[in-house]
């Protein structure tokens, strides 16, 4: 009897132990299981903002070409329509070689508060793996490319103000130097570690500029003002009348403009959540809303609308709302745009002609005039609703702008527009003047007669000959 119990025992023994084993076994199977399928969401989380990324950095490309090649070389006189062009295709192609060698580490990699240092020289270490300090869903090539798109249309905006009468071989070396000097420290400073301006990683003047405003277009128009004032006016200008060889080229380029700028606001968002729906939605609108602006201003003005007017008002809504786009809704960007519209028209039909500078093609007007008071009203509209980026100690989030409760953000606001400013002028005239200098900035008086397409390129943008009849 005792072996039976013995035996016995000893059985259910074995049985417990077994059935220890198999709980363990169990367990441990379905934490595994739930560390695969947490990883399996992170993945497909990476996969899809990665892919609306790369999307949205095409569609940036796509501003500057052919987007502004086009609305920009149907601005020109015929005979300087390709050269025109070239400026903004030149931009894709320089700037590219320049970012991949120090761009990108100047305005992205960890340095003081005015510039990044050269830890991504050459690419170095950006490959595959996020850099979470920037995005932490998409891999940090990816960024960078994205970044790239931005570098390459903002130096590009200038080419308006001295269309006409630069040479090509002063532009590739004043855009070069340009995009070093005076694009890399702007972006470091607004969006780069350690930025003095930089609103998400505690800048000391937290400066709110969600895809542009400060970086790209107050630096492209202010100093496209610097280089119209530099270069002089174009010959026989203002009295003789230079209109736009090709307004439906300009319409096509507006077009592809607007279609791009999702890309360049919505992208901005860094994923594909609904802080880029937020701002694709706030970036149309606004654009909307400032071509209704400057076609109405020019109406009550002049008596009719203009299709030029009408799509450089929505091309200034989309400057005025990319600072604001990933911090406003949808009715404060109806009013940034409706003011951005009569507030360029104003710059571009009156300020112009009072001062008598040659904005050829009305860069300034458009981008400098636009880009600061789209800055501004970003410290007004600004909320932590759509965006909550600024927090205290315990995590809650604060306010960002004037209509949040928050007056200091309008104060911070008005330090980036400044340092803006003061850059983009000094900066330019720097660089302006050392080209001038090396090997001379403006084109021979008969070959601006003759027109750039011929005595820059060898070539002509049309070709026209007369039917036989």
């Amino acid at each position: 009897m005792r072996v039976v119990m013995r035996k016995l025992g000893l059985g259910l023994l074995l049985v417990l132990t077994a059935g220890h084993s198999f709980a363990q076994t169990a367990t441990v199977s379905q934490a595994d299981r739930l560390l695969k399928l947490e990883q399996q969401v992170a993945d497909a989380k990476g996969s899809a903002d990665n892919a609306w990324m790369l999307m949205c950095a095409a569609l940036v490309l796509l501003m500057t070409g052919p987007g502004l090649a086009l609305f920009y070389g149907g601005l020109v006189r015929k005979k300087n329509v390709l050269s025109t062009m070239m400026q903004s295709f030149a931009m894709m192609a320089i700037v590219t070689a320049l970012w991949a060698m120090v761009g990108y580490s100047l305005a992205f990699a960890p340095g003081n508060g005015f510039i990044g240092g050269l830890q991504h020289a050459f690419l170095r270490g950006v490959g595959a793996q996020p850099d979470p300090d920037y995005a932490a869903t998409i891999p940090q090539q990816t960024f960078m490319i994205y970044q790239l798109m931005f570098a390459i249309i903002t130096p590009a905006l200038i080419s308006g103000a001295f269309a006409e009468r630069m040479k090509f071989s002063a532009m590739a070396l004043f855009m070069a130097l340009w995009s070093l000097m005076v694009y890399a420290p702007m972006a470091h400073m607004v969006w780069g570690k350690g930025g003095i301006l930089n609103a998400s990683l505690g800048g000391r003047f937290p400066t709110l500029d969600f895809a542009g405003g400060t970086v790209v277009h107050i630096t492209s128009g202010v100093s496209a003002l610097v280089c119209a004032q530099y270069l002089g006016r174009r010959l026989g200008y203002p009295k003789e009348m230079m209109p736009p060889h090709s307004v439906v080229l300009s319409f096509i380029g507006a077009c592809l403009l607007w279609v791009g700028w999702f890309g360049f606001n919505a992208g901005s968002a860094l994923s594909s959540g609904s802080l880029a729906t937020s701002a694709f939605v706030a970036t149309h609108f606004a654009a909307a809303a400032a071509a209704i602006g400057w076609a109405a201003s020019e109406w009550i003005r002049n008596g009719k609308p203009t299709v030029l007017g009408s799509i450089s008002g929505a091309v200034a809504g989309l400057v005025a709302i990319t600072p604001a786009s990933g911090f406003v809704g949808p009715m404060p960007a109806l009013l940034i745009g409706l003011v951005a519209g009569g507030f360029c028209y104003f710059m571009v039909a009156s300020v112009k002609a009072l001062f008598g500078y040659d904005d050829s093609l009305d860069a300034f007007g458009v981008h400098g005039a636009g880009g600061t008071i789209g800055a501004l009203l970003t410290g007004v509209f600004a909320s932590k609703i759509i965006n909550p980026i600024f927090h205290d100690a315990q995590g809650n989030a604060l306010s960002l702008g004037i209509m949040d409760g928050n007056f200091h953000q309008l104060l911070n606001q008005l330090v980036g527009v400044v340092i803006a400013w003061v850059l983009a002028i000094v900066g330019t005239l720097l660089i302006l003047k050392f080209v001038d200098t090396v090997i001379g900035l403006r084109v021979p008086a008969e070959h601006e007669v003759q027109g750039l397409d011929f005595t820059q390129h060898g070539e002509e943008g049309y070709y026209l000959e007369a039917s036989a009849l």
